[in-house]
């Protein structure tokens, strides 16, 4: 936003760019300092789909993919995704993973994938579980675009997150 937009709308610089928690007074990318926050026990849920024919869902089904079982290898990429976070995303603080659970469900024309993320920490773990579901689906695409190219990975999101003071 420009100045004179900020102002038209009754907001100053200073306000708009608060809002933005990685931007700092300056309007400048930075890390947030969470030096001073509490530990907190946190949790995330993401999910995702991706989209593919049907032959390939059987064959997925049947582990008649070449490359192996993909839910299985789908499963472990999703939880190194998620302790990678830190090293993809420039911004991300790097916060101990107590536990990532990854799921699917396997419809008709599509996966859907689902995280879960714990951690005490500072800060969220929302990334991580976004993460997750991202790399596990990128996984299932690599397995499968030898016999799929028509393959769709969509509707990547975060469905939940919370926080509480640790007992």
């Amino acid at each position: 936003m420009t100045n004179d937009a900020n102002q038209s709308q009754g907001k100053s610089e200073k306000e708009d760019t608060t809002l933005l928690t990685h931007v700092n007074k300056n309007g400048e990318a930075h890390m947030v300092d969470v030096n001073r926050k509490k530990i907190m026990h946190r949790e995330a849920q993401a999910c995702g789909k991706i989209y593919m024919a049907s032959a390939t869902i059987d064959a997925i089904k049947q582990n008649m993919i070449k490359k192996g079982d993909v839910l299985a290898t789908a499963r472990i990429a999703g939880i190194m995704g998620a302790k990678k976070t830190a090293e993809l995303i420039p911004l991300c603080h790097n916060i101990p993973i107590d536990h990532i659970d990854i799921g699917f469900e396997i419809l008709a024309d599509h996966i859907s994938i689902h995280s879960h993320a714990i951690c005490d920490a500072k800060t969220g773990i929302e990334m991580e579980a976004i993460s997750a579901v991202s790399i596990a689906a990128i996984t299932i695409y690599d397995m499968c675009k030898a016999i799929d190219k028509s393959m769709i990975i969509s509707e990547i999101k975060l469905i939940g997150k919370s926080k509480h003071e640790l007992q």
